[in-house]
């Protein structure tokens, strides 16, 4: 199974968690003995919460060293953790042109419109036995083309707009779902003519994921693109 993470999301989510009280508890001990004027006692919490820090730091690096790139094929599913259950993406298909839309309204590329169907898929073999059948909102996100160049190619708004004039676009990624249901999403990119070796990142847009340890968005962590 290829996911977003190297660690298990309760256990990062914990220690994001936990780490982030025992900031607050420092903190709050920091600012009483500031206030009682105790020299010693503030050098022993502020050495105790760069511990702390460079601790948390340490174990964020190690996963993100420890971590893997890899690109998947077409229909390879990509898994990302909700904590208590797993949303699965995969590209079922990619098409090409050169304008979308018509009449007045129509769009046309600078390089060549990549329309990107992306199914989501509620796995519901990952589904906790406390967790029952209730709906599950997914996180934002964000869907990025990296060329073998590395340069970075955001979705075209206009192409969106232009494809949603005469087809339907597909289901927003944020729609709520249940244990085994399943939904379509269309991406529109406009690309290179030549571009070489595309792929795309499909990742979440929550900043806080940045600091989860084991997270594909945390620093130097690898990344599992799909091929296009």
């Amino acid at each position: 199974m290829f996911t977003n993470v190297n660690l298990a999301a309760p256990i990062g989510a914990m220690a994001f968690l936990g780490t982030g009280l025992l900031f607050l508890v420092a903190g709050l001990i920091f600012l009483y003995t500031v206030i009682k004027g105790e020299l010693a006692g503030t050098k022993v919490v502020v050495s105790a919460i760069a511990t702390v820090a460079a601790i948390y730091v340490g174990f964020l690096l190690l996963f993100s060293f420890t971590s893997s790139e890899r690109v998947l094929a077409r229909g390879q599913e990509k898994h990302f953790c909700e904590i208590d259950c797993h949303l699965a993406y995969s590209i079922l298909d990619v098409q090409q042109t050169k304008t979308l839309g018509n009449g007045p309204n129509q769009s046309t590329a600078a390089g060549q419109y990549n329309i990107v169907t992306i199914k989501t898929r509620f796995d519901e073999n990952t589904v906790s036995s406390t967790r029952g059948n209730g709906t599950l909102t997914p996180n934002s996100r964000l869907g990025t083309v990296v060329d073998a160049q590395g340069r970075k190619y955001w979705p075209s708004e206009s192409g969106a707009k232009a494809l949603a004039q005469t087809e339907d676009p597909g289901t927003p990624f944020t729609e709520a779902l249940r244990p085994g249901e399943t939904y379509t999403t269309k991406l529109v990119f406009d690309l290179p003519v030549n571009v070489a070796s595309p792929t795309l990142l499909l990742n979440e847009g929550e900043w806080l994921t940045r600091f989860i340890i084991g997270h594909e968005n945390s620093p130097l962590h690898k990344k599992t693109r799909f091929q296009l």
